[in-house]
């Protein structure tokens, strides 16, 4: 089965664009659930972190901060940065990306985890 960031990548299946370079993309998460939820991906298929090299992940992180810098000029207070890397970490696409998520002072968004602490 294809994966659906290659498929997005390649023109395939649309998508809501936000930014594009030779490397990288960035497009709204179809979950509609945070007002201006993005994603940065590179345009090569990396399954994660883990297993990324450094030219490509610099390519992407330099999105995420090109990207992550335009939501605070445009009224937004700050950006969530997230990224799950492996099965164990929830995963959900295997392929790597980072969340973006434009925060407001006072919008009540809780995206950290409630962890219940370190083995004693």
């Amino acid at each position: 089965m294809k994966c659906v960031f290659c498929s997005i990548v390649a023109g395939e299946l649309p998508c809501r664009k936000i930014f594009e370079d030779d490397k990288t993309l960035a497009i709204l998460d179809i979950a509609d659930d945070v007002d201006g939820h993005m994603l940065v991906l590179p345009k090569t298929h990396v399954e994660s972190v883990l297993d990324c090299d450094s030219k490509t992940l610099d390519a992407v992180m330099r999105t995420v901060q090109a990207v992550s810098k335009h939501v605070t000029s445009v009224g937004y207070d700050g950006v969530n940065i997230l990224n799950a890397s492996g099965k164990a970490a929830d995963q959900s696409v295997p392929h790597l990306h980072f969340h973006l998520i434009p925060r407001r002072f006072g919008d009540n968004l809780n995206t950290w985890p409630t962890l219940p602490g370190a083995i004693p």
